[in-house]
């Protein structure tokens, strides 16, 4: 690679990279996979990056992502390795905010099927649109809607079963008040 050409891969690396690591830990819900999947990513970009004229490279990038943390998933020393446990912190007291707090968003969306969390993340998280969603994960957009309406339906009922008798609203879509994006 040109020495102009990898300054250009520095910047848009540098430029990128906190987003596309927030991205990869909402859709896996580990910091160290999240890492471990955006280098990967890098590296995969940094052999198509002569190519700059042709590709996307932000979609490019989270299909990648994507594709890694999913194919992850699969391979038989990662189930062996799954780690478990209740958070240290007690659950708030009654009274406490009304609001759904994030951490409890977190944890549900953890536990929603890989490819449901993809599709929620970059639809509601990341504000994409369906089209865009369809093109990244490489499905139709009737694809999108379901697993989107799936996801949020399993979200709506994770986060319902997650505080019972508390008399918080769970939210019918991630919504601006409950994790900062617009749906």
């Amino acid at each position: 690679m040109r020495s102009d050409q990898e300054a250009e891969f520095r910047q848009y690396v540098t430029a990128r990279a906190d987003r596309l690591r927030r991205f990869a830990y909402l859709c896996c819900g580990d910091w160290h996979r999240a890492e471990d999947a955006v280098q990967t990513a890098f590296i995969k970009l940094y052999g198509a990056w002569h190519r700059k004229n042709s590709v996307n490279f932000d979609r490019y990038v989270r299909r990648t992502i994507t594709n890694v943390l999913i194919d992850e998933g699969r391979l038989a020393w990662f189930r062996r390795v799954r780690s478990v446990g209740e958070p240290p912190e007690p659950p708030p007291a009654d009274g406490a905010d009304r609001k759904v707090d994030r951490l409890t968003i977190m944890d549900a969306l953890a536990r929603l099927p890989k490819r449901q969390r993809a599709v929620v993340v970059l639809r509601y998280w990341e504000d994409h649109s369906i089209e865009q969603v369809a093109e990244v994960l490489r499905c139709s957009t009737g694809t999108v809607k379901s697993q989107g309406a799936r996801g949020l339906r399993t979200l709506r009922a994770l986060l319902a079963d997650s505080m019972p008798g508390r008399g918080i609203p769970v939210p019918d879509a991630f919504t601006e008040q409950t994790i900062g994006a617009t749906s």
